[in-house]
């Protein structure tokens, strides 16, 4: 009974285009489900977000590339990133809230005990 599990990562050249799915299991139908990311030598930072109505958010650095959606049917949730950046080569690790709060707040997620984690995938962009 796995509760949070990322696949999809891999190695892609700049420009090119990788789908991350996360099988959220038992927090599938948490209100909001994230994606967050930690490259080498630096700090975990938020990624993008979605509420269980289909609201999402995004960092800065990734709008208009990165779409986040989430699939009922399946309880999967995914990241779409296109026009990658080498500045995108990172370990990317969904979340899940394990109790509800409105609205969504990266900040709460990872709070200790406040957050279900998957182990991550990596992606490497090259040139």
């Amino acid at each position: 009974q796995v509760r949070m599990v990322e696949s999809g990562g891999g190695s892609v050249v700049s420009g090119g285009s990788l789908r991350l799915s996360c099988a959220a299991s038992d927090y599938y139908s948490s209100h909001c489900l994230y994606w967050f990311r930690q490259a080498p030598g630096k700090e975990r930072e938020a990624v993008a977000v979605i509420d269980s109505d289909g609201s999402t958010d995004y960092t800065d650095s990734v709008k208009g590339r990165f779409t986040i959606s989430r699939d009922n049917a399946k309880k999967t949730l995914y990241l779409q990133m296109n026009d990658l950046y080498l500045e995108d080569t990172a370990m990317y690790y969904c979340a899940a809230d394990r109790a509800d709060r409105w609205p969504c707040d990266y900040n709460y997620v990872t709070q200790p005990g406040f957050g279900a984690w998957g182990q991550g995938t990596r992606v490497t962009v090259s040139s």
